[in-house]
Order: structure tokens, then sequence, then C-alpha cells
């Protein structure tokens, strides 16, 4: 074969060679409709590039002005909620009403006949900027006061006499308020035994014994469902006439106080007896302090302690018990009547001696 002919047969090949990849790598885009529409120029009349109308801005300073308006209602409305709760915090209903009396009626503007015109401008202009307040604030203290008076009705005892009337026979009769908790008795819960009532010692000859000069009521700041079985198991004697639970106590401070002015008894013959008598009691002058009792102090007789003075009480019978209880403040008083009670025997052995002597 000659030179000239090899040489165009290998011109032919390299010709074939480089046109089938490149025949291949376009025939796709050229068949494909879909790939020909994807990078296909945009039209003339596309809106890929065009500048916002004058409707577009429009829009968007009316959403702006929106958002302002939403962001200012919400730190009003915090605002206003932070204020009411520092006041309710701060100040009583009656304060806030006698401290916003002045702004609530600058709402009401009377304009006097010599007034000029920038004045009655300005007090127009006032009254109309101190309405909303003004309204606010009456609106504040009436739903105040709506809250309180749901609320007082929870927080006071369930009825204004706690105790029927004390028969006319029994009126020299004194009543002995007991409470329960470290009084007689004493409950706790652990883990392995669970809930646990013991009976304070001496609480049996305690009760029954008193039983015969007094009135015996317990008055509890637990619930009735746990007040009435507890008083069964401990008085099966029935030495307890009545027995009141929390619904009977005056909720005030967060805290359930005993209100001795609502048993429907002579505030002068009313004892209380607690281990937290002057915390636990809104008339302190009727309290008599006992030492709470933990159910291991199994030695403790501080109720037959005080037995003689109960009963010194009850058979003198003072005509008000509360002068007689502040002369003990400050003491333990069964060890205070005691040495009281020695006293008394000295000084009348001494009388007796006396009169010997002087009839000789």
């Amino acid at each position: 074969m000659s030179f000239p002919i090899l040489r165009s047969r290998l011109a032919s090949l390299l010709t074939k060679h480089h046109r089938r990849p490149l025949s291949s790598d376009v025939q796709p885009f050229a068949s494909s409709p879909a790939s020909a529409a994807a990078v296909a120029p945009p039209p003339p009349n596309t809106t890929t590039d065009t500048p916002l109308g004058p409707f577009d801005a429009s829009v968007s300073s009316s959403n702006k002005g929106w958002r302002f308006l939403k962001y200012g209602l919400i730190v009003a409305l915090t605002g206003a909620t932070a204020t009411a709760g520092y006041a309710s915090y701060a100040y009583t209903l009656d304060d806030i009403d006698v401290k916003t009396r002045a702004l609530r009626s600058s709402v009401n503007f009377n304009a006097t006949d010599d007034a000029s015109a920038v004045e009655k401008f300005k007090g127009l202009l006032n009254s109309a900027a101190m309405t909303v307040p003004a309204k606010a604030i009456e609106l504040y203290l009436e739903m105040g006061r709506l809250i309180e008076e749901q609320v007082q009705s929870f927080a006071e005892p369930y009825a204004e006499k706690l105790l029927p009337d004390l028969h006319p026979a029994e009126q020299h009769v004194f009543t002995l308020v007991l409470d329960l908790q470290e009084t007689l008795i004493h409950y706790d819960w652990t883990r392995e035994k669970g809930w646990q009532t013991l009976k304070r010692p001496g609480v049996d000859a305690f009760l029954e014994h008193l039983a015969q000069f007094y009135e015996i009521v317990i008055y509890s700041d637990e619930q009735s469902m746990f007040v009435d079985p507890v008083v069964e198991r401990l008085d099966p004697k029935h030495c307890i006439r009545y027995r009141l639970s929390k619904g009977a106590t005056k909720y005030q401070n967060g805290n359930h106080y005993r209100d001795l002015s609502k048993l429907n008894r002579n505030p002068g013959k009313i004892l209380y007896l607690s281990g937290h008598a002057l915390e636990g009691c809104l008339q302190p002058e009727n309290c008599v302090p006992v030492k709470p009792w933990k159910q291991h102090e199994t030695d403790d007789t501080a109720l037959l302690d005080f037995i003689p003075f109960l009963e010194f009480v009850a058979r003198t019978s003072p005509p008000d018990i509360r002068p007689v209880l502040a002369s003990y403040q400050g003491c333990e008083i069964p060890t205070e009547f005691i040495r009281r009670s020695k006293d008394y025997q000295r000084r009348m052995e001494e009388q007796k001696q006396h009169g010997r002597l002087w009839k000789r």
C-alpha cells in the first residue's frame, strides 16, 4: 500500500472518531423538549428582573405598620399586666382607690364661664387623655372587689356560729378547745410503714377526767376526712362533744387560723390548748400553750400535768379566763400553778398559826 493511500485512510478514521463524541454530546439536548426549555433564554416579558411597582411598595409598608401596631399592643399589655400585678402585691384595693381618685375625677372636666379658650381646650384634651387609664383603673377595682368577694367566701369559716347554742343549764361551763396534731396525737409518714397516727401519753385520762368539767371541742386545720376517723378512734367514750376541721378555720396570709369568735360561746369562758396555740389562733388571749409532742417522746406527761390547773379553773369558775391566762404569760402554766398553789397553802398555814397564837 502506498503512503498517500495510507495517509488518506488515517485521516478518514480520525475524522470519524472525533465526530462521534461531539454528536453524542449535542444529541440529548436537541432531542429533549424539557431540557431545551430548561436552557432556553427567558422571554422578553418575564418578571424575573422587573423592579417592584407602586402596589408592591404599599403592601410592604402596610405589613410594617401592622407589625409595629402588633408589637406596640404586646408591649402595652405586658406593661399593664406588670403594673396591675405590682399594684396587687404592694397595695390593697382601698389604697389604690384612694391614690387614683384624683386621676379618675379628672375625666369629668367642667369648664368655668370665665375660663379662656386655651384653658378649656387643655381641660378637654386632658380629660380625653385620662379617659382610657381611668376606665382601666375602674375596671381593675371592680374586678378586684369581685375576686375578693369570691375568695372571702372560701377564706371565712363556713358559718357565723360554728357550734349550736349552749344549753341554759350549762351557761357556767367553760369550753376547752383542743388541737390534734402534736397536741393529742402525732401523725407521720415513713417509706417503711407509711402513715402512722399515734396517741399522746395520757390522752385517755386527760379527756375522760376533763369531760366532767368542760365542753370539749376539737378544732383542727386538717380536712374533715382525716379528723373524723381519727377522733372516732381517739375518743371511744365520746368525751369530745364537737369536732371542727379546716372548713371552720379562717384563711389569712397563707395560713389557716382558728377563729374562736365564731364558736358561739362567751369569749371569757374559752380556753384553746394546743402545741402551736399562739401560731394558729386569732385570739392569743385565750391560748394555753402546751409542749408539742413527737412520737418518740414516750415519757411525756404534759397533758396530765395540765389537769390540776384546768380542774381548778372549772371549779372556781372565774368570770373571765383571759386575765388569768395573761398572769401566766411567759411561764409554764402547770409548773407555775403548782408553785402558786404551794405558796397559797403556805400563806394559809401561816395565817392559821397566827390565829392560833392570837387566841392564846
